[in-house]
């Protein structure tokens, strides 16, 4: 039976609304990369722009298949969105090689007052390398100094730094190091640390600040780093300051993981849209 337009529910859209241009690859599997970051971005009130740097033939068993974008499209991309909307905050996630790397950081630089949320993508979940050593030097020199913040996990934290990360005081070792690629801050993830609580680092100059939350029971965590990053990007766009944005995120993550979805034969994903399907979760948004 057909609905009139008086019995849908009308949600206000904020004055201005957050905007988050998203840069990664494209998973088939709908869990991560720029699928992941169009879903978090809703979810937490903003609308998402993108421009996709890879192809992924991608399932819970892993990245069977890459395809990177070519360098003009990927520019092409990015000149139609940056050149018609007022972009609030930039997300950067998978980018796979140098050239894209470089190509990235240069558009960057014409959003020099638009903060910019990397997620430093290595080698995905199930151990496929993303990017090759030149790729990660490329990284390191010329678009950590354009971050206003990065989330390298505890394992790509080491595997930036050549330093073991297993403590917190070897993590914040490894943070000091990576401010000195000019990055604004470094939120090192602790969620392959040991621990019952789930502790991510915040590492900037004035020190180190703490955020945690009880571990969840949920094997299905698969697109948590690219959820995280894209969440903080978007408290960014909405005006947060970053402690404010980094704690905000965290506790969305959470609870996507509690409700993370049993979707194929292996971790599943997050569940991004958990508030629409879940009414008694607790209350996410400022």
């Amino acid at each position: 039976m057909h609905q009139s337009a008086e019995q849908h529910t009308v949600y206000p859209v904020n004055d201005p609304l957050p905007t988050v241009l998203c840069i990664a690859g494209s998973d088939s599997g709908g869990g991560a990369g720029i699928q992941a970051d169009l879903k978090t971005v809703s979810a937490n009130g903003g609308y998402a722009f993108c421009a996709i740097s890879a192809l992924t033939a991608q399932n819970s068993a892993g990245i069977h298949h890459i395809a990177p974008t070519e360098l003009a499209s990927l520019e092409a991309q990015i000149d139609a969105v940056i050149n018609d909307y007022s972009i609030g905050a930039v997300k950067v996630g998978m980018l796979g090689n140098g050239a894209t790397i470089e190509l990235v950081a240069k558009k960057l630089d014409q959003l020099a007052s638009v903060p910019v949320v990397v997620d430093p993508v290595l080698a995905s979940t199930s151990g496929t390398a993303l990017l090759d050593v030149e790729a990660i030097r490329v990284l390191a020199e010329q678009l950590f100094p354009r971050a206003t913040l990065i989330t390298p996990n505890a394992n790509e934290a080491s595997h930036l730094t050549g330093l073991v990360v297993q403590s917190s005081s070897q993590v914040e070792a490894a943070g000091q190091q990576l401010l000195k690629h000019g990055c604004g801050a470094i939120l090192i993830k602790g969620g392959h640390l040991a621990g019952d609580e789930a502790t991510d680092y915040l590492i900037t100059k004035k020190g180190t600040q703490v955020f945690s939350n009880p571990r969840e029971a949920n094997k299905n965590t698969h697109g948590t780093g690219c959820t995280l990053s894209a969440a903080i990007a978007t408290g960014l766009a909405t005006g947060l300051g970053l402690e404010q944005a980094i704690d905000r995120a965290k506790r969305y993550v959470t609870q996507a993981i509690r409700f993370g979805l049993p979707l194929g034969s292996h971790a599943g994903p997050t569940d991004h849209f958990f508030a629409l399907r879940n009414t008694r979760t607790e209350q996410t948004q400022d």
